[in-house]
């Protein structure tokens, strides 16, 4: 009997959630799987699913064989990868993920750079607001903004970012500049919902962080419509300070109610921490955390290394 080829087959169920799924994601005939999947319950002598009319469940059994052949095939697959030059070549395809602003303005110029010196290394750039599962997502390298809470993640840090309310001159001219969180209950406000509540932002005080209701006249989901929103005016608004970096200094955005900033956040690349890293992988964190941590000196009013 093929016992790999069994077991993911059995993998293929459980993920599915039905033989018929399965057999359908393998394109094979529903009396295949089912036959595999016996035949390795025979083999083993145990059951290894429970079947129902309605739902397909795991076996005590079943749920430690499963976790166990899991481990199994990824050692397979690793080792079929290292066999194949993945881990010895510099060649293939190097998915990374990034902030959209912080992708186009920091991330690109490494990119163009690294691409012109390794003609064997083609890139997918993943630009979203979004945190991304890295294997989920076939995503090798991460640039993190904030607390890293998935402690499995191996993280060198580049810089510090910061956390700022910000509005046009225009706009602080007619309705007066906030010298507390508190005058915040007179302004308007656009809220870039990926950062701040539309209905409460919070502040640094001197015993502690304090909630402030806020009237969100705007709400949007990119940093960018926040930007072009407060710079024509229609408010305050709360981004982090790289993508506000542009506009302040050409003017059109300053920066108000320092004092009461959140602390600053870690900038991180991050990738999962292979035992044995791929080569291109190795490749992009060389070449590109040294230019990165530069890149984040020379905006010191947006990072802090």
């Amino acid at each position: 009997m093929d016992r790999l080829g069994a077991m993911a087959i059995l993998l293929k169920t459980v993920d599915a959630g039905s033989l018929s799924a399965a057999a359908k994601e393998l394109d094979v005939p529903l009396a295949s799987v089912s036959r595999r999947i016996a035949e390795l319950e025979s083999h083993l002598d145990t059951r290894l699913l429970n079947r129902t009319s309605r739902r397909l469940s795991l076996t005590e059994a079943g749920q430690l064989y499963v976790e166990a052949s899991r481990r199994i095939l990824e050692q397979v697959e690793e080792a079929e990868r290292t066999a194949t030059g993945v881990y010895h070549d510099l060649k293939g395809q190097l998915s990374i993920a990034a902030p959209v602003v912080f992708g186009r303005t920091h991330i690109i110029p490494i990119v163009s750079d690294f691409l012109r010196k390794y003609a064997d290394i083609d890139i997918r750039l993943v630009l979203a607001d979004r945190l991304l599962d890295l294997l989920e997502a076939e995503i090798d390298v991460a640039i993190r903004i904030g607390d890293l809470d998935d402690s499995s993640l191996i993280a060198l840090r580049v810089g510090s970012v910061r956390r700022v309310t910000c509005a046009s001159p225009t706009y602080l001219a007619t309705h007066g500049w906030p010298k507390d969180p508190q005058d915040l209950l007179r302004h308007t406000c656009i809220t870039f919902d990926n950062l701040a509540s539309s209905a409460a932002w919070r502040f640094a005080g001197p015993k502690g962080q304090v909630v402030v209701p806020v009237h969100s006249r705007l709400t949007v989901s990119t940093a960018e419509a926040a930007v072009d929103a407060a710079v024509a005016g229609l408010g305050l608004t709360r981004l982090l300070s790289y993508q506000i970096a542009h506009e302040i200094h050409a003017g059109r955005l300053a920066v108000v109610l320092e004092d009461y900033e959140l602390p600053i956040w870690p900038v991180s690349i991050v990738h999962a921490g292979q035992q044995l890293l791929p080569k291109k992988v190795r490749a992009f964190l060389d070449f590109g955390v040294p230019r990165l941590r530069d890149l984040l000196r020379q905006d010191p009013d947006a990072f802090q290394p």
